[in-house]
C-alpha cells in the first residue's frame, strides 16, 4: 500500500469510562451507523468523539467538555465514586490511520474537583511517542515525556493540563532526529484527523427562524412536528447547547476572550491566557456569512446555496436529483433567489419569510439577503422553510455530504493539501424527523459520497433498517 495516498482518518473511538460507556470499542469505517434504543448511548459517542475532535483544534478543555456536555460531572460514569482526595473522571481514546500508520491517543481526564487533563498517551509503530502524567497537584501543568531516539532517549517538559499535549508537540518538538520526525509525523496525522470533523444538526425551528438571535426556542429542541418523531438525544447535548463554533458565531456563551467563555469555569486556578482560544472552531459572524460557510444548525442555508450552486452545477444538480427523491410533490429545480427589501416588489410569500432564513448575499440596493426556493414546476416556486422537518433536515444534510470544509464552517488544515484529507461528519439523530422512505434515501446518498473517499460519516439512527441490504454501511448496535 502507498501510503502517501492515505488520508488520516478516526477508525477506532475508545470509552474507556465515558458517561454510560466502560471498555467500549467502536470501530469506525467510511460511514458508521450507531443504533440502539433510548438511553443505550449513541449521542455519548459522537459527544466523546466531539471532545477529541475540539481539543485536536486547540481548544481548552473547559471549552470543549462545556460546550459538548455541558459541565465535567456530566462525562463521569454513572455509579463512578470519588476517590480518597474526592476526584473523579473518565477516559476516551482514538486511533488514526494514516500515513504514519495507525496511531492511537488516549486521555485520562479529571473530572472534579477541578477539570484537567491527568494522563495522555500517544502510541505509534511500536512506541510511545508521548506521555503526560500530573505530578504535582497545586501546579496547572502536567509532566511531558515525548520520545527522541538521539543521544537522549526522551525529552521531558512541562504542558499545560487544560489542553491537548499531542497538538501542542508542533511546537516543541525540533525534528532533528529520527525519533523526533517520527513523533511530529504521528502529532500531525491524529490533529488533521481530528480536526476535519464537522458536527451537522439542522434544527428546521431554528431554519425557520424560531426563538430569538436564531437560536431557536429551548422546547423545541429535537420537536419534528407531524412528520416525524424526536430521535434519541433529543434535547440533549448538541440538540440544546450551540456548538463551539456556532456559540462564538452568535456571540454566545464561549465566545473566545468573552466573560462567558468556558475556559476557566471550573476550578480556582488562574491559567495564561485561558480567555482565548487557540482553536478555529469559531469564526466571525459576518466573516461567516460573507464566505457563504454553512453553520451546523444550517440556519444560513440559503445564503451557502446561492454560493454552491454558482460554484459547481454538477454537485447542485445532484443536490437536486437527491431532493427530489426525498420531497412530496414534483421538484424541478433548487434555487436560492433575492429577497426584496420593504414592501416594494415584495410577494406576499416575501413578506412572511422568517428572518431565519434570510442571509447575506451581498450590498445589493433594495435586497435583504436571499431565500432558498424549490421550482414545482406548474405548481409555481416554495419557499423552502414550508417543507415538513423531515425534508428540512434532508435538504441540509444533504447539501454538507455534497460539500467540503470550504463550504462548512469548520476548521480545516490549511498546512496540508485538500486531497491528503478526510472530512468527517457527525451526524447525531441522522434519520430524525423523517419517515423511512427520506432515511433511507439520505443514507444512500451518504454511502455514494463516502465511496469517493473524501468525506467520512458517523451517524445515530433510531431504525437500522434504513441500511439493510446497502454494503458499505456498518451498522452498530449498542446496548446490546
Amino acid at each position: 500500500m502507498n501510503t502517501e495516498t492515505v488520508r488520516p482518518a478516526v477508525t477506532e473511538l475508545r470509552l474507556s469510562a465515558f458517561k454510560t460507556h466502560r471498555g467500549v470499542t467502536l470501530p469506525l469505517t467510511r460511514l458508521t451507523l450507531l443504533s440502539g434504543e433510548s438511553g443505550s448511548g449513541k449521542s455519548s459517542a459522537l459527544q466523546a468523539y466531539e471532545i477529541l475532535a475540539r481539543l485536536g483544534s486547540g481548544e481548552s478543555l473547559a471549552r470543549a467538555v462545556g460546550e459538548v456536555a455541558g459541565s465535567p460531572a456530566a462525562c463521569v460514569p454513572a455509579g463512578a465514586r470519588p476517590d480518597t482526595q474526592g476526584r473523579r473522571g473518565f477516559r476516551i481514546g482514538c486511533t488514526v490511520d494514516g500515513p504514519a500508520g495507525p496511531v492511537s491517543l488516549d486521555l485520562a481526564v479529571q473530572a472534579e474537583p477541578e477539570l484537567r487533563i491527568v494522563g495522555e498517551r500517544l502510541t505509534g509503530g511500536g512506541e510511545t511517542l508521548l506521555s503526560t502524567a500530573l505530578t504535582d497537584p497545586d501546579r496547572p501543568t502536567v509532566q511531558a515525556a515525548w520520545h527522541t531516539a538521539g543521544a537522549t532517549p526522551v525529552t521531558r517538559a512541562p504542558l499545560p493540563d487544560d489542553r491537548l499535549g499531542t497538538s501542542l508537540l508542533p511546537l516543541r518538538v525540533a525534528g532533528k532526529t529520527a525519533g523526533q520526525r517520527l513523533v511530529l509525523a504521528a502529532a500531525e496525522q491524529v490533529v488533521v484527523a481530528l480536526r476535519s470533523a464537522f458536527v451537522c444538526d439542522p434544527r428546521p425551528e431554528v431554519m425557520r427562524g424560531a426563538g430569538t438571535g436564531g437560536t431557536g426556542g429551548a422546547g423545541l429542541d429535537g420537536a419534528c412536528g407531524a412528520d416525524g418523531v424526536g430521535g434519541d438525544g433529543a434535547g440533549r447535548g448538541a440538540g440544546v447547547r450551540r456548538s463551539g463554533r456556532e456559540a462564538a458565531l452568535r456571540g454566545g456563551p464561549g465566545k473566545p476572550g468573552g466573560a462567558g467563555g468556558a475556559a476557566g469555569a471550573w476550578g480556582p486556578r488562574k491559567r495564561k491566557g485561558s480567555s482565548g482560544e487557540a482553536g478555529g472552531w469559531a469564526r466571525d459572524t459576518e466573516g461567516a456569512r460573507a464566505e457563504g460557510r454553512l453553520r451546523s444548525s444550517c440556519d444560513n442555508l440559503p445564503a451557502v446555496l446561492e454560493r454552491t450552486s454558482q460554484e459547481c452545477a454538477r454537485r447542485h444538480a445532484v443536490l437536486v436529483a437527491a431532493v427530489r427523491e426525498a420531497c412530496a410533490g414534483p421538484v424541478e429545480g433548487l434555487r436560492a433567489v433575492p429577497r426584496q427589501a420593504g414592501g416594494t416588489g415584495e410577494s406576499p410569500a416575501d413578506a412572511a419569510a422568517p428572518a431565519g432564513l434570510v442571509g447575506t448575499a451581498g450590498p445589493r440596493a433594495g435586497v435583504a439577503g436571499v431565500r432558498a426556493v424549490l421550482d414545482r414546476g406548474e405548481l409555481g416556486e416554495l419557499p423552502v422553510e414550508q417543507l415538513g422537518d423531515g425534508e428540512l433536515r434532508f435538504l441540509a444534510l444533504a447539501l454538507v455530504l455534497l460539500t467540503g470544509p470550504e463550504v462548512l464552517a469548520m476548521d480545516p488544515v490549511g498546512e496540508v493539501p485538500s486531497a491528503h484529507q478526510q472530512m468527517t461528519v457527525m451526524a447525531d439523530g441522522m434519520d430524525r424527523c423523517m419517515d423511512p422512505r427520506q432515511a433511507r434515501e439520505l443514507v444512500s446518498l451518504a454511502l455514494r459520497m463516502t465511496d469517493r473517499g473524501h468525506v467520512r460519516l458517523l451517524g445515530t439512527v433510531r431504525d437500522p433498517s434504513v441500511a439493510e441490504g446497502l454494503p458499505g454501511v456498518q451498522v452498530l448496535h449498542l446496548g446490546v
